[in-house]
């Protein structure tokens, strides 16, 4: 409302009262109250108003709202203009946007990379590349590289066939192929999953050099910006030879020249086309397509492969149908036998004889392949035939020379089923075959093979150790108690010359295992490996001079620098020559008349011992000429008892069939300061004094209950006539 509103053209002068003051109040168009409620002060309006003469009864008319007015403006314009500058604006603000967070995803993917002005191609892996007493490769521990082929020598399908079925424009792009990732991205789609992909040979050889296989984001981020360096720093067939040199071809091939050598036995230089398709199908599962595990797989991917290169024509029809119908495919079989577990004990030993393994190199050892061969055969066929008679699972055979050079070992049936080796790791109770080293030092401390003792029960403190057939024969020589393995007379005599002192005798001769001083380490209770206890028994065949079991003779460099090289033994002599020869002519009696009767070796003299541990848990044959010294032991991983499985009988034949083989074409020599077992026992016994009987329960030293024990297997061969076993031998030769 207005009020005392000024005119123009002259001063008023003020009125008071309320008459005065309400004489002149009229209501005027401004102070109406519009729809809209525009405050906004309306100076045409106000102009009208003072236009009109008080008596005038028309007035102005009123204003449209706000809102009509708004949309009579909205009607004016042109309709759709507005939302498509719209469109483009918010366009341009989001690509901005989306430009500026992907500089940054890539600033912050190539932070997390090694700085590229440091980036090298990374060395090759070192491989440990053993071989026999041959020279040829009998294991590969590590990876299997082959040797860089260059490009130009190899034929001309072999890289073709990679690009043909891998990057088919790989010599237009520029280390990523957008056609190829949409390609791919399409091809998922339809498939509804992972059916193809994208990564060029560029992107494939960046992952191999610097990256890992995880499937993250990030890593395929990181091998595009890898992959755009590889292609700025290197030439297209420089990137192509590094790719065929170091991508992975499965069983432990890295290259095309270890693939080509491991499927084919020949170079990459010489594959066909057949051939070179198979080896490019293999990139894309490795493990799944190997021949030698897939080979129908690995044919239908080169088959794939072929189809390629004729679609892309790098070979034609013709070539890629006599290669499909016509498989040159000659998979040379990739050994997973035994001799794996000499290359694991290998790989445990070479730490101590050079250390930390950082490049490539050769391990020569002193297996020698073809006995190899026989030791597995004679194991495995064993088992095969009488395992579930004697339910016997396991077995193991270690075969060395007599300076300890390990020939063969098989650590046992089936190295890609257990790779717990039986012939180093495992320790068993050796039963009787520990009676030598007790014999040994009774012939040390005085006693000869013509000693007598008695054969009767015995009592020590309530152990009462029994003979296998619970059969006692009185008195007999130590040559027939160690032949016949009479438990009664090997406690005594530990007893006689003191346990300490026969555990002494086994430790000077390479037992390393602990082995408990007490009255039952007679019949072998302690734990020992059968390396050890071959190796122990090798003084027997090499006149007494002590040995280190050892598989390693020398280790190289792939370019023929020598970092170790084994110097002979330096134990010096451990038996005395003369007690060697008593040994050896006692040992004799054991394959002749023995519990190791059935052993054969037609021509050489040999020696050795058998052994059944407790409750037939254990069987073992340690044998020897003056070749080879070998043990058998079978029995099962979980200590359970067999079906009375002895050493005389699966460990002896097992023994034999090895040793008849390894001795072929071997001129034979005997057995050091051996004599003919038999008869000079005979003649000492005739011409000396029976000794005086031992009482079965007589006093003995004070020794710690053992458990009890049961005896090894033995059998004493009795003449009709009632004589001794030297009685029975003479009676054979003289027939009396």
């Amino acid at each position: 409302m207005a009020w005392g509103r000024k005119k123009k053209g002259g001063r008023k002068e003020p009125v008071f009262g309320l008459a005065a003051a309400l004489s002149d109040l009229r209501l005027s168009p401004e102070d109406r109250i519009p729809g809209g409620g525009d405050d906004r002060p309306k100076k045409s309006a106000r102009r009208k108003a003072d236009d009109f003469d008080d008596d005038d009864d028309e007035l102005p008319p009123e204003p449209k709202p706000r809102a009509a007015r708004s949309a009579a403006k909205r009607k004016s314009k042109p309709r759709g203009s507005l939302p498509i500058g719209r469109m483009f604006y918010w366009g341009a603000v989001l690509g901005l946007w989306g430009a500026i967070a992907a500089v940054g995803l890539i600033v912050w993917v190539g932070a997390h990379l090694p700085a590229i002005q440091s980036l090298e191609i990374p060395k090759r892996p070192p491989t440990i590349q053993i071989t026999g007493s041959d020279g040829s490769v009998i294991a590969i521990r590590g990876e299997m590289p082959g040797a860089n082929v260059a490009l130009k020598d190899l034929p001309p399908y072999l890289p073709k066939a990679f690009i043909a079925i891998e990057d088919r424009r790989f010599y237009s792009h520029f280390g990523i192929d957008p056609w190829g990732i949409l390609r791919a991205a399409i091809a998922n789609v339809l498939h509804r999953g992972v059916s193809q992909g994208g990564s060029t040979l560029t992107q494939q050889l960046a992952k191999n050099l610097f990256l890992t296989q995880e499937r993250t984001f990030q890593r395929k981020l990181q091998e595009v910006e890898l992959a755009l360096w590889l292609e700025r720093k290197h030439s297209k067939n420089e990137i192509l030879e590094l790719y065929l040199n170091r991508v992975y071809f499965g069983s432990g091939a890295y290259g095309v020249e270890a693939a080509a050598q491991r499927y084919f036995g020949k170079s990459a230089k010489h594959v066909t086309i057949a051939e070179a398709a198979m080896l490019a199908g293999l990139v894309k599962s490795p493990s799944r397509l190997a021949p030698n595990r897939n080979p129908e797989g690995a044919e239908a991917r080169a088959k794939t492969v072929l189809a390629a290169m004729a679609e892309a024509k790098f070979i034609t029809e013709a070539q890629a149908q006599a290669s499909i119908g016509h498989p040159s495919y000659n998979v040379k079989p990739v050994g997973a036998g035994t001799v794996n577990y000499v290359a694991d004990w290998i790989g445990e030993v070479l730490d101590d004889l050079v250390g930390q393994i950082d490049q490539s190199v050769v391990v020569e050892t002193s297996i020698d392949p073809k006995l190899q061969a026989v030791a597995e055969a004679a194991v495995i066929d064993e088992l095969a035939a009488k395992s579930v008679k004697f339910n016997v699972s396991q077995g193991a055979l270690v075969a060395m020379s007599p300076d300890g050079a390990v020939r063969a070992m098989v650590g046992g049936r089936n190295y890609s089923e257990s790779q717990y080796n039986r012939a180093v790791t495992a320790k068993r109770q050796p039963g009787s075959a520990f009676k030598p080293f007790v014999y040994l030092t009774a012939i040390e401390s005085g006693l000869t093979p013509e000693t007598v003792r008695q054969d009767a029960p015995l009592d020590i403190k309530g152990w009462k150790p029994e003979n296998y057939t619970h059969q006692y024969f009185g008195p007999v020589t130590l040559t027939q108690a160690l032949a016949m393995s009479l438990n009664t007379v090997a406690v005594r005599l530990g007893l006689e010359v003191g346990p300490k002192n026969v555990v002494r005798t086994a430790h000077r001769l390479g037992i390393s295992s602990k082995l408990d001083a007490n009255a039952s380490i007679a019949l072998g209770t302690s734990e020992v490996s059968v390396v050890e206890l071959v190796g122990a028994y090798a003084p027997f065949a090499n006149g007494g001079l002590g040995v280190s079991p050892h598989v390693v003779t020398k280790i190289r460099t792939l370019e023929g620098k020598v970092l170790y090289a084994r110097q002979a033994d330096q134990l010096g002599q451990v038996i005395d020559p003369q007690y060697v020869g008593m040994m050896n002519t006692m040992m004799q009696e054991t394959l002749l008349s023995g519990t190791a009767h059935k052993a054969e070796l037609p021509g050489w003299q040999a020696a050795g011992k058998t052994g059944t541990s407790q409750d037939f848990r254990d069987a073992w044959f340690i044998g020897y000429t003056s070749n080879l010294v070998t043990g058998v032991w079978l029995g099962n991983d979980d200590s359970s008892p067999t079906k009375k499985a002895t050493g005389g009988g699966l460990p002896v034949e097992v023994w034999t069939r090895f040793m008849k083989a390894a001795h072929q074409g071997v001129t034979p020599a005997p057995l050091p300061a051996s004599t003919p077992p038999g008869l000079l026992t005979t003649i000492a016994q005739a011409v000396a004094p029976a000794p005086a009987p031992i009482a079965p329960n007589s006093p003995q030293p004070a020794i710690g209950r053992p458990a009890p024990m049961r005896a090894s297997a033995s059998t004493r061969p009795v003449a009709s006539s009632g004589l001794g076993l030297d009685g029975w031998l003479v009676d054979r030769l003289f027939g009396r």
